[in-house]
């Protein structure tokens, strides 16, 4: 068996491996809070669109 052929051969579907940005796929920094699922630089671009507001 080749590498290639042996690298995501098991379905991912507990863990950060299973999980990934809404937006543009990405795995890390994921705000899963509400069920967002958008890592945190989408996060940060498009959170007035959702509706959040920042106060102090």
């Amino acid at each position: 068996m080749s590498h290639e052929s042996v690298w995501y051969s098991r379905p991912r579907t507990y863990g950060k491996g299973s999980r990934a940005c809404r937006v543009c796929t990405h795995k890390a920094g994921l705000i899963r809070k509400y069920g967002l699922n958008i890592c945190r630089q989408c996060f940060r671009e498009k959170s007035a669109d959702i509706g959040f507001v920042k106060h102090r």
